[in-house]
């Protein structure tokens, strides 16, 4: 098997998912180490059954999911990063009118909820590179294909651990601008995805 190309391919899924965790950890206020675990648990778990699952659909699953991965990853970004928006603007009104406003702690930053659709939405392209993933590689049996996609939700982990943490160091920075900048990340995402798949693929 070619570790290698199995790495470059890691990475490049893992990209979105660092992104968004970037956003998670400029976003939460009362950050703890668990919060980060959380978060790259969240994303790597998903990395890793999303290849899984396309692996077993199979090549005679791979136009149904090409058609419609990236209208669902773009909707699920859109909303959440929607309504991160909405619920800044919300607080700069608040602050605006001299109302306390609640600070977000590492349970409120981001739902269960929330957080499974971000995996979802970011993990959605892996779900096609599934079917593909055997011959890309050389994962001819089962347990190649197998580490394989271990080896993903693995570097997916990381990446993602590292970037909640990046983002907590730049939310410090950007203070109370940083919820609005991560909706407008998740949107801009969500459309990068769309283009790319759109106009590219």
């Amino acid at each position: 098997m070619d570790y290698i190309a199995v790495i470059g391919i890691a990475v490049g899924l893992a990209m979105d998912a660092f992104a968004v965790s970037v956003t998670n950890g400029a976003i939460v206020k009362n950050f703890k180490p668990s919060f980060a675990i959380k978060i790259a648990a969240a994303f790597g778990i998903f990395q890793f059954m999303m290849p899984v699952i396309g692996w077993i659909v199979g090549k005679a699953g791979q136009q149904l999911i090409e058609s419609v991965d990236h209208y669902i990853a773009f909707i699920l970004l859109l909303l959440i990063g929607g309504n991160m928006l909405i619920e800044a603007i919300k607080d700069r009104i608040k602050e605006y009118k001299g109302e306390e406003v609640q600070k977000k702690d590492n349970k409120t930053a981001t739902s269960t909820k929330t957080l499974l659709l971000m995996a979802v939405a970011t993990s959605i392209d892996a779900l096609a590179t599934g079917v593909i993933l055997p011959s890309a590689v050389g994962a001819s049996t089962i347990m190649l294909m197998l580490v394989a996609v271990l080896m993903i939700g693995v570097i997916t982990f990381v990446i993602s651990f590292a970037g909640v943490y990046l983002g907590k160091k730049f939310g410090s920075l950007l203070s109370n601008k940083a919820e609005i900048l991560g909706g407008i990340v998740l949107i801009g995402i969500g459309t990068k995805i769309l283009i790319e798949h759109l106009f590219f693929m």
